[in-house]
C-alpha cells in the first residue's frame, strides 16, 4: 500500500519548515536511506531522507511551500500501485489568507462567512496558538494556508495585521483601539524585505533574552603581543589554510577559563541551576540569512589546531546552510568576536538558555603602564554579558580573570 512520508521533526522545537528543493521527481524510484528532499527549518537546510524504498508517487508539499511537522509531504508506492491509489485530505479552497498579495484582503461584503468553530477544535500549529494569543486573533474565524488547512502563524500574523489596519469602530474607546500602523511618510523609496524563517527566531530569542533575562557587564583590557607572537611561530611554514587565528586562540583560552571556573557554565531554569559537565562553546558565524551558532564540543580537551580545523568547518557549513541540528543546538557558553571587522569593544546579548557570553573586540596598539613607564602594546577589549540568576558577580569576574591569564600567557594553552 502506499507509504506517506511526513517532514519529521529535524531540530528541537522545529514545528513547521520550507521544503527548499526536491531531489527526487514524481515517478522517480528512492531507496530507503536516499535523500529525497532538502528541507529549510530556522538553522539550516537539511536532506530529508526516505524512511522506505519505492516510486514516488505523490508530492504533496511543492518546492518552496511550507509544511508543520508530521505533515504528508509526499507518498512512496510500491511496485504496481498507481497514483490513484492515494487517497490524501483534500486541500482547502482558495481564500484570500491563501493569499501573499498586499492588494487582495478580507471582504466580508464578497467572501461567505466561514462556518463558526469552536477554538479548541481548529486545526493550528502550536507556534500559530501562542501568537494568536498574544495578538489576540480568533483562531475560530481564520482559514488556514498550511497543508489540509491547517493553521500557521503567517495567517495568525496576517489576521493580525488586519485587524491592526480596520478602523476602530465609533464607539470603541482610544485606549481599546488597536495599534496604528507606523507613519512611513517621509521615508522614501524603500525595499520591504520578508522576514526568513532564521530572521524571525533570531527577533523572538534576543527580545526574550532582552526582556526577561537579567544581565550584567564586567570588561576586561588584555594584552596579547605574546599571543601574536607564538601565533606568528605556530603558522611559520603552515600552508595557509591551516593557519591558526587569534579567535581559534580565544576559543582556547574560553575553554580553558570553564575549566578553572566551572560555575560559570551553568544555565538558569525555575527549579534548579544546571551546572554542566562539558565545555561546549557555541561560536557567533555571521551568515546571509543571519547569525547561527555553530558548537564546538568539548573544547578544553581538544589542542588548539583540532579547535581550528573544527571551527572552519562548521564555519564553511554555517554559511552554506549545512550544520546538522547536533551542531549548533547545545553549547553552554557562547562567544562573539567582531574584531575583524575593527570594532573596539561591544555588549552582546546572552544566547538563551545560557548564562553567558563573551564579545570580543579588535586588537590595538595603546599605551599601557610598566611599572614606571608607559609602553605601546597590542591590547584587545572584551566584555562579558552574564545572567544573574545563575552567576553572581564573583563567579564572572573570577571567570574573566582566569580568561584573561590565558590569553597573556598563550603557552598555557598549548599543554
Amino acid at each position: 500500500m502506499p507509504k506517506e512520508i511526513t517532514l519529521p521533526a529535524l531540530s528541537a522545537g522545529m514545528e513547521d519548515a520550507i521544503i527548499a528543493r526536491w531531489l527526487k521527481a514524481e515517478g522517480d524510484m528512492v531507496a530507503q536511506g536516499e535523500a529525497l528532499a532538502e528541507v529549510e527549518t530556522d538553522k539550516a537546510t537539511m536532506e530529508l531522507e526516505a524512511t522506505a524504498a519505492g516510486r514516488v508517487g505523490l508530492i504533496a508539499v511543492p518546492a518552496g511551500e511550507r509544511a508543520n511537522v508530521n505533515d504528508v509531504i509526499a507518498v512512496l508506492l510500491e511496485e504496481g500501485e498507481d497514483a490513484a491509489q492515494i487517497a490524501l485530505p483534500d486541500a482547502p479552497a482558495a481564500s484570500p489568507a491563501m493569499d501573499p498579495s498586499p492588494e487582495r484582503a478580507l471582504d466580508g461584503a464578497s467572501q461567505a462567512p466561514a462556518p463558526k468553530r469552536d477554538g479548541a477544535d481548529v486545526i493550528a500549529s502550536p507556534l500559530a496558538r501562542r501568537v494568536a494569543a498574544q495578538k489576540g486573533v480568533d483562531l475560530a474565524a481564520l482559514t488556514g494556508s498550511g497543508p489540509h488547512g491547517r493553521i500557521v502563524r503567517i495567517d495568525v500574523d496576517r489576521a493580525a495585521d488586519r485587524q491592526a489596519a480596520a478602523p476602530a469602530p465609533a464607539d470603541t474607546a482610544p485606549a481599546s483601539a488597536p495599534a496604528p500602523a507606523p507613519d512611513m511618510a517621509g521615508l522614501g523609496a524603500y525595499e520591504a524585505i520578508p522576514h526568513s524563517s532564521m530572521r524571525r527566531t533570531i527577533a523572538r530569542r534576543l527580545l526574550e533574552s532582552k526582556t526577561t533575562v537579567p544581565h550584567f557587564y564586567l570588561e576586561a583590557d588584555c594584552e596579547i603581543d605574546a599571543l601574536l607572537d607564538l601565533r606568528a611561530q605556530i603558522n611559520e611554514g603552515r600552508d595557509p589554510a591551516d593557519k591558526i587565528s587569534v579567535n581559534d586562540f580565544v576559543i582556547k583560552a574560553v575553554a580553558h577559563a570553564l575549566a578553572l571556573v566551572p560555575e560559570a557554565n551553568a544555565i538558569w531554569t525555575d527549579d534548579a541551576i544546571l551546572r554542566l559537565k562539558s565545555v561546549d562553546i557555541s561560536v557567533a558565524v555571521a551568515t546571509d540569512g543571519g547569525l547561527i551558532t555553530p558548537v564546538i564540543r568539548q573544547a578544553d580537551t581538544k589542542s588548539l589546531g583540532a579547535v581550528s580545523r573544527e571551527m572552519k568547518t562548521l564555519a564553511v557549513r554555517a554559511r552554506d546552510g549545512r550544520l546538522l541540528p547536533d551542531e549548533y543546538q547545545g553549547g553552554g557558553f557562547s562567544l562573539s568576536n567582531l574584531g575583524m571587522f575593527d570594532v573596539k569593544s561591544f555588549s552582546a546579548i546572552i544566547n538563551p538558555p545560557q548564562s553567558c557570553i563573551l564579545a570580543v573586540g579588535a586588537a590595538a596598539r595603546r599605551p599601557v603602564g610598566r611599572g614606571d613607564q608607559i609602553v605601546l602594546a597590542n591590547v584587545m577589549s572584551v566584555t562579558l554579558s552574564v545572567d544573574h540568576r545563575a552567576v553572581d558577580g564573583a563567579v564572572g569576574a573570577a571567570w574573566l580573570a582566569a580568561f584573561k591569564d590565558a590569553v597573556e600567557a598563550p603557552m598555557t594553552l598549548l599543554v
